[in-house]
């Protein structure tokens, strides 16, 4: 009777072990989402952006955009 009480308790150990992993895992893989939905949005966490942000932004590739041209025309800046 103690044999399968103790195959019970370390059945039953390793059951909450698992579960506790798994509750873990879970948990990272869904922060690790967030982390990449931010990065693909290129946002921080409840910043918002305004006209003039987009204007700089659309600015700023619009230089790249002229760099590169230059680049690939063989026309050093």
């Amino acid at each position: 009777m103690t044999e399968q009480l103790t195959m019970l308790a370390v059945a039953g150990s390793a059951l909450g072990g698992i579960g506790i992993l798994t509750a873990a895992t879970l948990k990272g893989w869904q922060g690790w989402l967030e982390l990449k939905r931010m990065e693909l949005t290129g946002r921080q966490a409840g910043e918002t952006r305004g006209p003039m942000a987009d204007r700089i932004e659309m600015a700023d590739l619009k230089e790249r955009i002229r760099k590169l041209e230059s680049i690939a025309a063989c026309v050093d800046l």
